[in-house]
């Protein structure tokens, strides 16, 4: 097992705190009692499940009870999806973006198939939406706007209050897939246009199998998980106590260090991708570099292949994530990357670094040191090197054969 690697993934999640697990192993070991059960030994477990809800419930700037825990992200926007639509059955038509996570894009495909209509918003080359688009779209039939606050690949934000705006005056419901946003960046849902919105427990140093979705107060919501009792009667299924304490926990340190660490994670990446852009020839900047996330930076090195740099990059520990991903021998570019309409020469080697608060100095050194002799030695095997022409068509073919 590589413990000294270099860690630059955390979108896709996060080392979880040593404090988070500390206050989670009581509840493996010696709380192990219901929080639902009527006798003290399960009430004080239903007591800690209370305060870590009221934790989690203050990062986002919400009332404890409008917290609903989930197993992940995945289940939270299915849930927020579905309820919507259930609350609104004469409704029928969805509006999304092409860039969503697949938790959303493949509920929107499977709905299509149940005589729902989804309008798909296209994007510009940075990653943002044309907030005129948007308005078009919506319709007296408009169910539900569900729209992500921050993407995973390139940490472009939307303007999700503008676009909170303009869902309401339609009277659709809006839900946001904010995964990558919470613990990033500030939140206030008391102040904010948003009716449901999605978190991972995992994407900010808490563990796996945890997550939650805000509902606000006075939305009519239908369960997505029927049984018992349990979320006040949002979401069956007995607690998952330590997980829940472990993100309650993982919610009050990231409030604790999001100022600094917003500082700190934005000066390092920034060094990291102008000194990659003024070292290493032919790469540019995948996103809107204004309004993103700190953390994350999506560079696309021309001429090249993506799961090649990360091969390399892997033999020096170091671990970053392409925006292509390889399946049955045939590189798939990343469908965020398509919907911004990159050109062919930059698609297919794009990378993403995405930091963390435990990100040192030292660590984007290594990087620095290492990408311009990989992108090098890779250009040096590129068959773009004599022959741009059929390299360009040779990538135009395999998109199109997708």
């Amino acid at each position: 097992m590589q413990n000294n690697c270099i860690y630059l993934d955390n979108n896709a999640t996060t080392k979880v705190d040593s404090e988070v697990i500390e206050v989670m192993l009581p509840y493996l070991t010696d709380y192990y009692g219901n929080p639902s059960s009527m006798h003290t030994f399960g009430g004080q477990v239903g007591k800690a499940v209370r305060t870590a809800r009221e934790q989690l419930a203050a990062i986002l700037g919400a009332d404890e009870s409008e917290i609903v825990y989930t197993s992940c992200g995945t289940e939270g926007d299915n849930a927020a999806i579905r309820a919507a639509l259930l609350a609104q059955p004469e409704k029928r038509h969805i509006v999304t973006t092409q860039v969503e996570h697949p938790a959303v894009l493949n509920v929107c495909k499977q709905l299509e198939t149940q005589g729902y209509s989804v309008t798909y918003l296209s994007v510009n080359n940075q990653g943002q939406l044309d907030l005129d688009e948007l308005e078009a779209s919506l319709t007296g039939n408009t169910a539900l706007v569900t729209i992500m606050y921050a993407n995973n690949e390139t940490g472009t934000i939307f303007p999700i209050e503008q676009i909170g705006l303009r869902v309401k005056e339609s009277g659709a419901i809006f839900h946001v897939d904010a995964v990558q946003a919470v613990g990033k960046i500030p939140l206030n849902m008391k102040t904010s246009t948003v009716d449901m919105l999605t978190l991972s427990g995992h994407k900010l140093h808490g563990p796996k199998g945890i997550g939650a979705l805000y509902i606000r107060r006075g939305v009519r919501f239908r369960p997505f998980i029927l049984g018992g009792h349990q979320e006040r009667g949002r979401r069956a299924g007995t607690e998952n106590v330590p997980a829940i304490i472990a993100l309650g926990k993982a919610a009050e340190l990231e409030m604790l260090h999001l100022e600094e660490a917003i500082a700190r994670e934005r000066k390092l990446r920034d060094r990291l991708e102008q000194t990659l852009l003024a070292t290493i020839p032919d790469c540019v900047v995948n996103g809107d570099v204004t309004q993103r996330l700190p953390n994350t930076t999506n560079i696309g090195f021309k001429y090249i292949e993506g799961e090649a740099i990360l091969l390399l990059l892997n033999k020096y520990g170091i671990c970053a994530s392409s925006g292509s991903a390889c399946t049955s021998g045939s590189l798939e570019p990343s469908h965020v990357l398509r919907a911004m309409g990159l050109p062919y020469t930059t698609l297919h080697g794009s990378i993403r670094f995405s930091l963390c608060r435990y990100t040192t100095e030292a660590e984007i050194d290594q990087v620095i040191e290492v990408m311009p002799s990989i992108v090098e030695r890779l250009r040096a095997l590129s068959p773009f090197k004599n022959d741009e022409a059929g390299w360009l068509q040779g990538q135009e073919q395999a998109l199109a054969h997708r």
